[in-house]
């Protein structure tokens, strides 16, 4: 194309011509604001010096950044991290990339705790992200992490170290654990794998193609596997007055809270999150 970047302002030009035919005007604008906050320009910079030049080391990157986007590879993954509730999370092909509504399920958790000291936990933690931001924002709690894969448990290790928090990362699998190991928790969260295998049509290629399958999908014929055995879990870690939080999957609500309440949790409601989807549920021990 002939196109070089020069300067801050040609990070926008060059981008915007070599992903025009992939990506909306409003996502190339988007990457381009997280490349250049990530090779350390700030909202200062990029809105009133457009002309600062550019070293050619980064351009390089930028371009190689660029080739990878064109492969349809998320911005998170090529940069090796993203943002998460005023968090710095890393992200790589073991962790899924942590999404918006799942902030949502973390900010509904600390709002209803404000002053919380007891201990919590995050089942299925991949990268750590609901994990450390809880620690962060409730600062008196005791926060555990576990999870079945050793190399997201290593990311989630991390992140504990980037963000400066204190949490317990515990390697375990769900369906074979064996609660008496653990002490009791005042909270349960979770965003388990909840997508039924009928439903990768309606997935984008970019997660099909690089996100971990395993973090992602459950059989059609058995898609609340993995809330059952969580809830089998809570029966023995959680005290009366126990809150339980999951994140759910938009078209099984109703089934997910019959489960929920046929656990004996009371006050089982579900949720919605701010696109209208039912996406959450809560519930007392």
């Amino acid at each position: 194309m002939g196109l070089k970047i020069q300067t801050i302002k040609d990070i926008n030009i060059y981008l915007a011509e070599e992903l025009k035919d992939l990506y909306p005007a409003s996502e190339i604008s988007a990457f381009a604001s997280i490349i250049k906050t990530k090779f350390g320009y700030t909202k200062l910079q990029m809105a009133a010096y457009p002309g600062t030049i550019v070293q050619p080391s980064f351009a390089k990157e930028i371009i190689a950044i660029s080739r990878d986007l064109r492969k349809g590879k998320p911005i998170q993954y090529i940069l090796g991290e993203t943002t998460f509730y005023n968090c710095t999370i890393k992200v790589n092909s073991a962790t899924l990339i942590p999404r918006p509504e799942t902030e949502e399920l973390v900010d509904l958790i600390i709002k209803e705790n404000k002053g919380f000291s007891g201990s919590l936990i995050d089942i299925g933690t991949g990268s750590g992200a609901i994990a450390i931001a809880l620690a962060l924002n409730l600062p008196g709690s005791s926060v555990t992490g576990s999870d079945i894969s050793e190399k997201a448990l290593a990311t989630a290790e991390e992140n504990n170290k980037i963000n400066h928090t204190e949490v317990t990362f515990i390697r375990d699998d769900i369906f074979i654990s064996v609660p008496g190991k653990y002490g009791q928790y005042d909270i349960l969260v979770s965003n388990p794998p909840y997508v039924r295998e009928s439903e990768k049509m309606l997935m984008s290629e970019n997660v099909l193609g690089f996100e971990p399958h395993t973090a992602l999908f459950v059989p059609d014929d058995d898609p609340l596997r993995y809330y059952s055995a969580i809830l089998r879990f809570a029966e023995n870690i959680l005290p009366k007055g126990g809150r339980l939080y999951f994140e759910i999957n938009e078209a099984l609500g109703s089934e997910t809270a019959s489960l929920v309440a046929s656990f004996g949790f009371s006050g089982v409601t579900v949720i919605r999150d701010l696109n209208g989807k039912n996406r959450f549920i809560k519930a007392l021990k």
